[in-house]
């Protein structure tokens, strides 16, 4: 098993959890302007189910 050979700094500790932090911020960005052009009906590059009609069944 991998052990670390020496101690890391609290610096170290602390910017590594920042970053960690920060992808939160910039993933929930990104999902809610996904979230805005599939409902204005500008979405592109993605495909997301549409709901079918109920009168369109050949059943």
């Amino acid at each position: 098993m991998a052990v670390p050979k020496k101690k890391t700094s609290k610096g170290k500790r602390n910017q590594r959890h920042a970053h960690w932090k920060a992808k939160a911020g910039v993933a929930a960005a990104k999902a809610l302007s996904i979230g805005k052009a599939v409902l204005s009906g500008r979405a592109q590059g993605f495909v997301y189910p549409v709901a079918e009609e109920e009168g369109d069944s050949e059943a």
